[in-house]
């Protein structure tokens, strides 16, 4: 099969043939359909994220199952799934108390060793040489996961552009549960990329009173705007806090940072209302820190947490079905659309900021 393989070092991806891969127990194998074009992927490109290489990347995908391991039931040759990137063991301590997005396993043996659940790789270069998985490796044309980070696609969505489900719309509703958000609260979202943009949507959806988008790109923010931000502020402009307390005096009930950078935790925190919530949803670069005046966060009551994702076995099939329901739009969310030999180029348009809410990579 074709495959986007990063060598672990440049910042780069270059096109291999490598051996189709086959699933073991609890895992199917998916023709993908496509994978979604993802900031984390960047980090681990660039070095910013610690990630064994060589690898294939891709976490977030959409395809039709092809071949299906020992010890899977409900599902068969022929469905449409989508994937998340969290890909829960189900049987460690977290996996059995629910907090699938917590699962030990899975955060040792794939996102420290590039292996997944059992511990080993399912990829091989044509010379026999191992390649790490992040997630499920879905940049190529054939994906093994676990069927436990699987559901099935509901009719009528689309099954290219539902790729953005298992990461950008599950990562957004993860951090809106953990929020805790109520309708008529105030909301605002700093950085609207794939994420934040994919948080407007669903807090719009969900009842928030005012969605307010905070960014430095025009083109981003005017996205926003159609995907249901009720007001915008440029940050490069115009002061952030200034311009969320001319809409909603005192400040918003829930901040979502959604880019992972110091300046705009720190920013983020500044938004809040008395008794307000922060939820950190951005992936940092190394071991990048933020400052939080401590005097503010006990006077006022503020809360702030971090959201990596939603609860997989729980959360992805509520995704997907709220997606067919029209409460996210994943034509949409879908800005542009590469193809799988052109997925260095996507991700290089993405470290220059030229992409607006979420591209794809179609494999066909």
């Amino acid at each position: 099969m074709k495959a986007a393989v990063w060598d672990g070092e440049e910042a780069r991806l270059r096109i291999e043939q490598i051996p189709t891969p086959a699933p073991l127990r609890g895992e199917v194998l998916i023709r993908v359909a496509a994978c979604g074009v993802c900031h984390t992927d960047l980090h681990v490109l660039k070095g910013e994220v610690a990630f064994p290489g060589p690898a294939v990347l891709g976490h977030e995908v959409s395809g039709s199952i092809v071949a299906i391991g020992d010890q899977v039931e409900g599902f068969a040759v022929g469905d449409r799934v989508i994937g998340a990137f969290i890909m829960p063991c189900g049987t460690c301590d977290l996996c059995r108390r629910g907090r699938d997005d917590m699962c030990s396993t899975f955060f040792r043996e794939n996102r420290l060793g590039g292996n997944l659940l059992d511990g080993t790789s399912r990829l091989r270069r044509a010379d026999g040489s191992r390649l790490s998985m992040y997630s499920m490796a879905g940049l190529a044309e054939y994906s093994v996961i676990p069927a436990t980070a699987i559901t099935r696609l509901p009719d009528g969505l689309p099954l290219e552009e539902s790729a953005v489900l298992g990461c950008a719309a599950f990562t957004a509703y993860g951090a809106l549960a953990a929020s805790g958000l109520e309708p008529g609260e105030s909301v605002a979202v700093v950085a609207t990329g794939g994420v934040g943009s994919s948080i407007v949507q669903l807090a719009s959806h969900l009842g928030a009173a005012h969605v307010i988008a905070i960014d430095v790109s025009d083109d981003k923010l005017a996205a926003a705007t159609e995907l249901g931000a009720t007001a915008v502020v440029n940050s490069a402009t115009t002061d952030a806090a200034a311009g969320v307390h001319a809409v909603v005096p005192g400040g918003v009930e829930v901040v979502f940072e959604a880019l992972g950078r110091s300046e705009t935790f720190e920013q983020a925190i500044t938004l809040l209302a008395d008794g307000g919530r922060m939820v950190a949803v951005g992936i940092a670069a190394g071991a990048a820190v933020a400052r939080v005046p401590i005097t503010p966060l006990v006077r006022r009551g503020h809360t702030v947490r971090g959201s990596f994702g939603a609860r997989t076995r729980r959360d992805l099939p509520r995704v997907a079905a709220l997606a067919a329901e029209g409460g996210y739009d994943v034509h949409r969310a879908v800005t542009r659309r590469f193809s799988l030999d052109d997925a260095d180029a996507a991700y290089q348009a993405l470290a220059r900021g030229e992409i607006t809410g979420r591209a794809i990579i179609v494999t066909g």
